[in-house]
């Protein structure tokens, strides 16, 4: 057994062991401390450990944050990102770099080499709710730690529903990607369904360890006051619409979005493929036209 493999199992292990959401809330305690002893050094770390880009930044001192999650939080300058115009584009809704993209096939998604997970699991457990991306295309977007964390729409839409999925919080990187079964359908999440001129969206926001919370622009901080399913249905009476570029939610300390079109709606470009870097705003997709498009026949396994 080589060095990584076992520094790798040993990691996968604690993952298993460590109190995963005790722990989150007291980094989540941290993250909101207001002291300016605690907060200004170790946004100070954070910055040189992971090497943040503060340049791009509207505040770039860390006694201009109120809590580390202000500072994780952080707005952009004005023309730091450029959301690409093309009329039948789609955008990415995040800095970050793909982890994952294609075809959602047999109505498993692909998560890594040899690990996938259903699509049924992955949105909430609603059969009905799955069956509009069944044969369809997934991207999964991985959002680093020195990343901007807002995240934003790939395409403009109207909010159809919110799910809030309990589960676990896993770290999120490629070692438990490879490692850890059913990963991104078994962390705790939020599930958003939007639709669009061209079908229905899926955008599925995923926790992990240490993520302390997810906030979106209709709800605000999501924090059920017990962690069960529950869907919210914003059909009526007032609908939620956002337009391609606008930002739709934020993690305090960030993980993955994953977004999920119908079967012959769309087409990712060419030349995204895993790893490949992303900026929020960028192409990364584009619609097909409406003659073009299929009927789903694709079904579970």
């Amino acid at each position: 057994m080589s060095q990584r493999t076992l520094k790798d199992r040993l990691f996968i292990a604690s993952q298993y062991i460590i109190p995963q959401h005790l722990l989150s809330r007291l980094v989540g305690w941290l993250a909101r401390c207001e002291i300016s002893w605690i907060k200004n050094p170790l946004i100070s770390l954070f910055i040189g450990q992971f090497n943040v880009n503060m340049a791009e930044a509207q505040r770039q001192r860390p006694d201009q944050f109120r809590h580390f999650n202000d500072f994780f939080t952080r707005e952009l300058l004005d023309g730091m990102r450029t959301i690409d115009d093309a009329e039948q584009g789609l955008v990415s809704p995040a800095d970050g770099a793909v982890s994952q993209l294609g075809k959602i096939q047999n109505g498993r998604v692909f998560q890594a080499k040899g690990q996938d997970y259903s699509l049924i699991e992955l949105l909430g457990g609603d059969t009905q709710r799955a069956n509009e991306f069944m044969g369809g295309e997934f991207a999964t977007i991985y959002l680093s730690p020195k990343d901007y964390h807002r995240v934003h729409m790939p395409v403009g839409g109207t909010l159809r529903e919110m799910v809030y999925v309990p589960g676990d919080l896993f770290s999120v990187n490629k070692t438990t990607a490879e490692n850890v079964p059913r990963l991104f359908s078994r962390n705790e999440r939020l599930v958003c369904i939007f639709d669009t001129d061209n079908g229905p969206m899926a955008m599925v926001l995923v926790g992990a360890m240490i993520v302390a919370a997810i906030e979106t622009v209709w709800a605000g901080l999501i924090t059920p006051p017990k962690r069960e399913l529950k869907v919210t249905d914003y059909r009526d009476p007032q609908p939620i619409t956002l337009n391609k570029g606008d930002e739709m939610g934020r993690f305090l300390l960030g993980s993955t979005v994953i977004l999920c079109f119908p079967e012959g709606r769309m087409d990712w470009l060419q030349e995204l493929t895993a790893d490949s870097p992303l900026q929020m705003g960028q192409a990364i997709g584009q619609w097909r036209s409406t003659s073009a498009a299929t009927t789903p026949t694709d079904t579970p396994a």
